[in-house]
């Protein structure tokens, strides 16, 4: 199986969301024989969507972005939460593989996506509790990649999610220990 690892935590090496993608990585290759294509989108970013790359059906980067992401079985995308939303690094990477006619096509019906049978998980950090209360109305990171995703054809999304790490040690160390716990139950 084929594995497409994505981090967009601007924070090299105290980011929480690269160290749940890292653990995620590694418990999947505990449990068979999987390939794994690394993509850091910080330290190699996507340039941003501009009108040209869009009308350019024959750009490289993009195709070889979407060849990646059709190749892979299983995606993990480590996905901070900055500013209620996602990394601009993971909405280029977005840009770049939400692609009429290839991930994704227009029907009679409406949209159709052309990717299925793949699963993602999603690492999520967040320095506030955005799962639940009033702060879930603010939630448009783990929202929007469900949306993003689901209108390529990928609907089998799983979040594993440490929140409210910034609210002091004690509850940064919670949230960690309980993200590493659902890191160790998965298949």
């Amino acid at each position: 199986m084929k594995i497409l690892h994505l981090d967009s935590g601007l924070f090299i090496g105290q980011s929480v969301s690269r160290k749940l993608s890292a653990g995620i990585v590694e418990r999947l290759l505990k449990t068979g024989s999987h390939e794994v294509t690394y993509r850091d989108l910080v330290t190699q970013p996507v340039p941003h969507l501009d009108a040209e790359t869009l009308m350019d059906g024959e750009n490289a980067l993009s195709q070889e972005l979407i060849a990646e992401l059709q190749a892979a079985d299983i995606i993990v995308i480590g996905a901070p939460m900055y500013n209620f939303t996602i990394p601009t690094q993971l909405k280029a990477w977005l840009d770049r593989v939400l692609k009429a006619g290839v991930t994704f096509q227009y029907t009679e019906q409406g949209p159709q996506g052309l990717l299925t049978d793949k699963t993602v998980y999603i690492a999520s950090g967040r320095g506030g509790i955005y799962s639940k209360g009033e702060a879930a109305a603010m939630d448009h990171q783990e929202s929007y990649l469900r949306q993003a995703l689901g209108f390529i054809g990928i609907t089998n999304v799983h979040v594993v999610r440490a929140e409210g790490v910034n609210l002091g040690e004690e509850p940064r160390e919670q949230a960690l220990q309980a993200a590493q716990a659902e890191i160790e139950a998965l298949a």
